[in-house]
């Protein structure tokens, strides 16, 4: 075994770069975790930051409405639409081409309760994507709706330009409504669709007004708006409200498990096995280096040489 052992100093020099080579390998390996890198805030000072939107093309698959079915007559609202859509996709419903609701498909399928205009309603569906662009137009359904008020005047409407908003859970979220029609004044009743209890209020005069709401968590929600003159008339209107933010097991549903269904991604995850493996082995080599070293020099100058003379 000894004539495997360094005869020379540059021998000991070479131990010694190994020794330094493995500390920077194991300061690399220890920086270069995912976790750690995800746990860095992105935004640097005096960094630039672009952001754009990739286009795609619209949607190709429509929706189909499957009920009501043409033909059919109603005296009471609100009248339910039932259908089948593209999953993931924004559902308006058009009454007569004047927006009548939306819902988010969800498997495939949607439901939504609409009001109908006095005499005979055209109903179509129009799937939207996240860039608001338009899918194809569904079957279209005619169907009538006889009111059977004594004295019946032009019935009370609600309506929005407005088909889906959102913003940040914790902030006011306004939303302008439309009445139209009917007497005043109007009881207006509003269902988040987050489990709390419901708005009133009160408008004197048909027009533009404001709603308002705080969302707690991040979801999706159903809003219900009703709106009754003060004949006893009523209107529905049903939009999408969404609190920006990653989706929990609870957006929607109160009184289970708040465990949220996903891990944060500015979470710091410490990875301990790079210096497990490492450490023993760079202590170790160092302690050989040294022996080596010393080994080397105590023959040097058992045979008369100088221990440092070939440096």
């Amino acid at each position: 075994m000894k004539k495997y052992l360094p005869q020379t100093w540059q021998d000991t020099k070479r131990l010694i770069l190994i020794i330094a080579f493995s500390v920077a390998a194991f300061f690399l390996v220890l920086g270069a975790d995912p976790a750690s890198a995800q746990s860095a805030d992105p935004v640097q000072s005096g960094s630039v930051g672009l952001t754009g939107t990739i286009s795609s093309p619209p949607p190709s698959q429509g929706a189909t409405i499957t009920v009501p079915s043409s033909g059919q007559t109603f005296t009471e609202v609100p009248v339910p639409v039932r259908g089948l859509c593209p999953d993931g996709l924004l559902v308006k419903l058009f009454k007569n081409n004047v927006f009548a609701g939306s819902v988010q498909c969800e498997g495939g399928a949607f439901e939504m309760n609409i009001d109908l205009f006095t005499g005979t309603n055209e109903l179509v569906a129009r799937v939207y994507d996240d860039l608001d662009q338009p899918g194809p137009d569904s079957n279209a359904v005619n169907v009538e709706f006889v009111d059977r008020r004594a004295g019946a005047g032009t019935r009370v409407s609600v309506t929005s330009n407005f088909a889906k908003k959102g913003t940040d859970p914790g902030k006011t979220l306004t939303w302008p409504i439309i009445i139209s029609g009917g007497a005043g004044p109007y009881a207006i009743s509003v269902d988040w669709g987050d489990g709390t209890s419901p708005d009133l209020l009160s408008e004197p005069f048909p027009g533009v007004f404001d709603i308002s709401h705080i969302y707690e968590k991040a979801g999706v929600y159903n809003i219900v708006v009703k709106v009754s003159d003060s004949n006893g008339a009523a209107s529905f209107l049903q939009i999408v409200g969404v609190a920006n933010g990653p989706l929990s097991q609870t957006n929607s549903t109160e009184g289970e498990d708040e465990t949220p269904a996903f891990i944060s991604p500015n979470s710091t995850r410490i990875v301990w096995w790079p210096a497990a493996i490492t450490i023993p082995f760079i202590f170790s080599t160092f302690w050989l280096g040294k022996r080596y070293m010393l080994r080397t020099m105590k023959k040097r100058i058992e045979r008369g040489e100088h221990p440092f003379a070939d440096i």
